[in-house]
């Protein structure tokens, strides 16, 4: 692949889940990311501050657009129904990086740095949910519940999601929000 080639960021991406993937990401180099995306070391660290980096890149866009479901959701929704509305919406737009999503969870689940690094951006996450349906005039505790039981409810349907894909996302998140509720009442 020729080095001029459009998409850096995105090659390096790619190639870092695909090395991932083959060889374990503590077994993957900087350098060897840039080489297989037919780049540079130092292109690498134009975009990316570490191996991780390129891990967790879409993370701050998915926040963003649940941020932006939040605020489109009917005001009249409890804390719990805007957050999931605004997840699910986010989630669905993931659709067409099913690909991405599938080698992400194994990559998690086999990389314990990874999964605490995933814990910070989703508590990161939680935070920036609670302040924002704050804003919808929801006291603090019960934002900090919404955020939290929504996260825990997305992850769960994502999870079960990449497992099928054939299934229904908005389904999934509903039938894990009833299971929750099942759980805790």
């Amino acid at each position: 692949m020729a080095r001029w080639e459009p998409d850096a960021r995105g090659r390096l991406q790619q190639a870092a889940m695909q090395l991932f993937r083959e060889r374990g990401y503590a077994d993957v180099t900087v350098a060897e990311i840039a080489d297989r995306a037919g780049l540079t070391k130092r292109t690498f660290f134009n975009h990316f501050a570490d191996k991780r980096e390129v891990f967790f890149d879409n993370g701050p866009a998915f926040g963003q657009n649940v941020l932006k479901y939040l605020a489109e959701a009917d005001p009249g929704l409890g804390a719990i129904d805007a957050a999931m509305l605004a997840l699910t919406r986010a989630g669905l737009d993931l659709a067409p990086y099913y690909e991405f999503g599938k080698a992400r969870l194994e990559i998690l689940a086999a990389t314990p740095e990874l999964r605490e690094r995933d814990l910070i951006k989703t508590a990161g996450l939680a935070t920036v949910l609670a302040e924002a349906l704050e804003r919808r005039e929801v006291s603090s505790r019960e934002a900090v519940f919404a955020a939290q039981a929504a996260l825990s409810v997305f992850s769960a349907a994502a999870a079960e999601w990449i497992s099928h894909p054939e299934a229904d996302f908005p389904d999934l998140m509903r039938q894990t929000l009833a299971e929750l509720r099942s759980a805790v009442l």
